[in-house]
């Protein structure tokens, strides 16, 4: 993770108003709301890049400014609309979203149900998927 984290660090856009990291205060009570635990991967990234902003892809944030990309907002629409209850929406994509698993696992459901697309963790999700893009 350190190395992607690098990577993100050098593309990172400027913008008028950029986002903010979390606090580990934070990130624990969207965990609480939630009522799960982050995958480590997951964790370390929202303290480390998650105010990142690189191309048309918006990863979601634990920092309250905005509900279309607040990750507690975001997880209760697609879980509502049928992501699986094991699967925390990373990122959201015109109705489809990329959501971590228990192991770390990314997958790709899309608004016609869980497709076959998945990556091993988050570091090569980010990779191939975000910084690809």
């Amino acid at each position: 993770m350190d190395e992607i984290i690098e990577r993100l660090r050098k593309v990172n856009e400027q913008v008028p108003i950029p986002p903010r990291l979390p606090s580990d205060k934070e990130i624990s009570q969207v965990e609480s709301i939630l009522n799960i635990e982050f995958h480590p991967d997951y964790r370390k990234y929202l303290k480390e890049a998650s105010d990142v902003v690189f191309g048309a892809l918006e990863p979601l944030v634990v920092v309250y400014e905005n509900d279309y990309n607040f990750l507690p907002t975001v997880s209760r629409e697609a879980w509502k609309f049928g992501l699986p209850k094991d699967l925390l929406p990373i990122c959201e994509d015109n109705g489809d979203y990329f959501a971590i698993d228990n192991s770390g696992v990314v997958h790709y459901w899309s608004h016609n149900g869980l497709t076959h697309e998945n990556w091993p963790n988050l570091a090569t999700w980010i990779e191939e998927v975000w910084l690809n893009q």
